[in-house]
């Protein structure tokens, strides 16, 4: 008979792998326990924790006499069917290779999944808030407890399992054992509800409501964010850690979604508005914090960042940021322009000379003539207050 038994469990285990390998049975996380319980009496059982992810459960429970013992455990058992997912056959083959065992002694149980109300059950025998219950005395169960299941749609983090005895002149032996099976996907914790909160909160954020698609970069995040910590981990971090964390997951995401640009062209969109709106240090913080500290910055951004400068009369900072977006590109006559400008404003006449001699006769990217558009940029200092007692000497060398 046990070979025949074997046989079965061993075809009906390469039945189901066949079919679904998106989970595991827990063999660490198990409850394996002897109960001795008194003649007549009651007793209630608290499970093991069950694992994060866990979607089923099979239980098995077997009354022993002396001269009884299990002909091999639940968990050895259990490893030749990989998944007890919603297949009919799996949970008819899960129970039949359980029961192997008969005995005389029987005993009522029931399953619950809150601990107040298995005590409550230990000490009066009142049955209350059950989500199982085995009424007709048995010398053995085995089941199999499903998602859809009462007992694990709340996704309790242990079972109470309450026994009363049905032997009123001698004590039984009750083995109750208990294995979860972990879903893949669930397992890192992040429910559907843990990954809105957390997306509610970034969403808010500067970069969110920045980028052209929104929902692509928040995809990237919450994919990175639940692949490099479980809910439980992340939970545990302080405040600064998850700043940290979230910062540096949003320069991956950016990246990742395709975002970056999107992002960064938003950013000198905004620092051309600052500066129009006169809040040229503010427009500068965010270029220099935003682009320039964090290793994005083009020769454009430089640029960008010298016209901020230059607009704000600080020279020297002009000239540096100038000459950083010159040496990423030497093509784009603008910056060199913009160069011979800031020479002419921090009293460096002879500079300034140099690069308009040297470029006046060349047109820029847009297709304006040197000439053109240092005319049309002295006029627009004129407008802003700055200095125009040289402007005549650099216009003399266009005649």
């Amino acid at each position: 008979m046990r070979k025949s038994i074997v046989a079965i469990c061993f075809l009906f285990a390469n039945f189901v792998f066949a079919q679904n390998n998106e989970g595991y049975w827990d063999n660490i996380r198990t409850t394996n326990e002897t109960i001795i319980l008194e003649a007549g009496k009651r007793k209630a059982v608290k499970s093991s924790d069950l694992p994060v992810g866990t979607t089923e459960v099979v239980f098995r429970i077997s009354l022993l006499d002396d001269n009884q013992k299990i002909s091999a455990s639940l968990v050895s058992l259990l490893k030749a069917i990989p998944d007890p997912s919603g297949i009919s056959q799996g949970t008819a083959g899960a129970v039949f290779l359980l029961s192997t065992i008969t005995g005389d002694d029987k005993c009522k149980f029931y399953v619950f999944t809150n601990e107040s109300d298995a005590l409550n059950y230990e000490k009066s025998g009142i049955v209350k808030n059950t989500c199982m219950s085995q009424e007709e005395p048995v010398n053995k169960a085995a089941k199999l407890l499903t998602e859809d299941s009462k007992c694990m749609s709340a996704n309790p983090k242990n079972l109470w399992f309450g026994f009363q005895s049905e032997n009123w002149v001698m004590k039984q032996k009750i083995v109750l054992e208990v294995v979860p099976w972990v879903n893949n996907s669930l397992r890192s914790g992040w429910s559907v509800e843990a990954k809105k909160s957390l997306l509610k909160t970034i969403e808010k954020s500067d970069v969110t409501l920045k980028v052209a698609n929104k929902d692509m970069f928040l995809g990237a995040f919450l994919t990175a964010l639940t692949k490099k910590y479980t809910y439980a981990d992340y939970q545990k971090l302080l405040a600064v850690e998850k700043t940290n964390v979230t910062e540096m997951l949003i320069e991956e995401s950016l990246v990742a979604s395709g975002q970056l640009n999107s992002y960064l062209e938003s950013l000198r969109k905004e620092a051309q508005q600052l500066r129009f709106s006169n809040k040229t240090q503010d427009a500068i913080l965010s270029v220099q914090k935003e682009i320039i500290d964090k290793k994005r910055a083009k020769a454009a951004d430089y640029g960008l960042l010298g016209s901020l400068y230059l607009s704000s009369k600080q020279f020297v900072k002009a000239e540096e940021a100038y000459l950083k977006a010159v040496s990423l590109d030497k093509t784009d006559l603008y910056f060199q322009l913009q160069l011979a400008h800031v020479y002419l404003f921090a009293d460096q006449l002879g500079k300034a000379k140099d690069l308009h001699k040297k470029y006046q006769n060349n047109h820029l990217s847009d297709g304006k003539s040197w000439a053109e558009q240092t005319k049309a940029d002295f006029q627009q200092f004129e407008k802003n207050g700055f200095d125009t007692v040289n402007f005549k000497k650099i216009l003399r060398l266009f005649n």
